[in-house]
């Protein structure tokens, strides 16, 4: 490979990533894209290798969310870009600012609309990531490729975020750019507002019974302190959606500790008078299929309106950025009476739902008190969809902003443990993976990027001898077990043979606590295994209380 020159356009996609404040990135190296790698030395942006290009999607996903920068996946052409297409839309249907990074089969060998049988040919690359992202283009030139990835790095930072793909035909990047390097300038802004503020005023004004709903548009846009003013003026109980935990301290007088698919917090929608959504789209996973009635009255903050009302109606849209539009709300809302009774009624919902997990699973309370006990503030805990992960990314006291990620979009299985290696890398503080034994073999490879990086990971895997929330499933539909009763394998022994030190207990008692408290001070990555089974939340969709309705 010839040595990167100061004028190619590897040296140039580069010098963009530095100006959009990227310093890490994460991929995996394939013949096509040897020079960004040289690139990202020069210039001084570590570039982490992993084992699979899907690995890559996730881990900048895990950096993304837990830093709210902009995550860079580098990968090569064809099957190395397909290969991150799972991610990339968990990280589209998340709002996770990621910019995916793929080469492409040299421009001079391409034919529009025909496949020729070149080295990892497609017959349109940037069509395949179209579905699940906010853009996908392919660079035409060498001197446009500064500008580009200016342009789709902006884009994914853009509310809403969101992940962007940027091809780049191989031959571009050893190619002289010719000294161009404009700038494309900024993502057009969103209008300011799509409703007055006087008529939202007049709709608080009438309400008795506020009910603030917070997503995760409210959490990316750090809402937080507006939204825990406007709650507390009001005297109003706020449900946080998945994406949404962490929004407001887990203390803060007004939030509820749970989610609404726990009947005694379902029951403060039902109660409701006026719904003021704040960054939400009003998911299926979060209201059981729509399976919650509409409010009474809905008024909805967020920064696109056709997003605000595409599931509940609301009855005014306050169209911008969930922090300033929410700031000018609680500033001119005029404080009421009856904090003292919604923290009373909050204090009696945090010993109901500790009741409840405790009954319904005590394995599931002991894991989730470890946690909260244990694992420092400035942790990311990354949730699975397993069962042990389902109830943390439900329950779990989550201490601040970006400190929890869960696979709320798409679900993907096998989700944290390579976005765990993002969030590791990150420097913000250590990474916590609660895992499954199924999903974590999707990856399991990545222990090699993990040792060899000395990421400060642990992971939390919890083996039950297969999947177990499909196998619950079928023993709930009264069918036999097939395909969910896995030979898995030691996974101790599995991670020693990557040099990353593991252990094993039994259930989340005290050996758990000590384990857990053990790898938490190490610096590198290390691994408990538990040998649990539980049974599921209320959260998940076999265990939803409402009775489904027609939409």
């Amino acid at each position: 490979m010839a040595e990167v020159g100061a004028d190619s356009g590897a040296t140039a996609l580069v010098e963009a990533l530095r100006e959009l404040d990227v310093d890490i990135a994460f991929g995996l190296p394939g013949v096509h894209n040897l020079p960004v790698w040289e690139a990202c030395a020069a210039a001084g942006i570590r570039l982490v290798g992993v084992r699979h290009e899907q690995a890559a999607a996730y881990a900048a996903d895990g950096y993304a969310r837990a830093t709210g920068r902009l995550g860079v996946a580098v990968v090569t052409t064809g099957p190395g870009a397909a290969n991150t297409l799972g991610a990339t839309g968990e990280a589209m249907t998340s709002g996770a600012p990621v910019l995916v990074l793929a080469t492409d089969i040299p421009s001079t060998l391409r034919r529009p609309g025909v496949y020729r049988g070149v080295l990892h040919e497609t017959r349109d690359q940037a069509a395949m990531f179209a579905p699940v992202t906010k853009a996908a283009t392919t660079a035409g030139a060498a001197s446009e490729l500064h500008a580009a990835v200016l342009r789709a790095g902006r884009t994914a930072l853009a509310a809403p975020t969101g992940p962007v793909y940027l091809g780049v035909p191989t031959d571009l990047l050893s190619q002289a750019t010719g000294g161009s390097q404009a700038d494309p300038g900024l993502p057009p802004d969103r209008p300011s507002s799509g409703g007055e503020l006087r008529d939202a005023l007049a709709m608080v004004e009438r309400a008795e019974r506020p009910l603030l709903w917070v997503g995760g548009g409210a959490l990316r846009a750090g809402a937080g302190d507006a939204v825990g003013r406007l709650a507390e003026r009001l005297a109003a109980p706020v449900i946080t959606t998945y994406n949404g935990r962490g929004v407001l301290r887990p203390d803060h007088p007004c939030l509820v500790p749970g989610p609404a698919h726990v009947p005694a917090i379902g029951a403060l929608w039902d109660q409701a008078d006026l719904v003021i959504a704040i960054g939400s789209d009003f998911d299926g996973m979060t209201t059981q299929n729509w399976r919650m009635p509409a409010p009474p009255a809905l008024l909805a903050i967020n920064v696109d309106a056709e997003d605000a009302a595409k599931n509940y109606r609301p009855d005014l849209v306050l169209v911008g950025d969930a922090l300033a539009v929410t700031e000018r709300l609680a500033a001119a809302v005029p404080a009421r009476d009856g904090r003292g009774d919604l923290t009373a009624r909050i204090e009696g919902l945090r010993g109901e739902v500790a009741a409840l997990v405790r009954e319904e699973e005590p394995q599931a309370a002991l894991l989730l008190d470890a946690l909260d006990r244990l694992v420092p503030a400035d942790a990311t805990v990354l949730a699975d969809m397993c069962i042990a992960g389902y109830w943390v990314a439900g329950f779990h006291r989550v201490p601040g902003p970006r400190r929890l990620a869960y696979p709320m979009g798409w679900g993907t299985l096998g989700f944290a443990f390579p976005a765990a290696l993002g969030a590791a890398a990150a420097g913000v503080g250590r990474a916590v993976a609660v895992v499954g034994d199924g999903g974590f073999l999707f990856a399991c490879g990545e222990l090699a990027t993990a040792a060899q990086e000395q990421l400060p990971l642990t992971v939390v895997l919890v083996d039950d001898g297969g999947y177990g929330m499909l196998r619950f499933d079928q023993v709930q539909a009264g069918v036999p077990t097939r395909g969910v009763d896995l030979a898995t394998p030691d996974f101790v022994a599995l991670a020693a043979a990557f040099g990353v030190p593991g252990e094993q207990v039994d259930g989340f008692g005290d050996a758990f606590e000590a384990a857990l408290a053990k790898s938490l001070d190490a610096d590198g990555p290390n691994l408990i295994a538990v040998r649990a089974a539980l049974t599921p939340p209320p959260s998940t969709s076999p265990r939803w209380y409402r009775a489904k309705a027609p939409r």
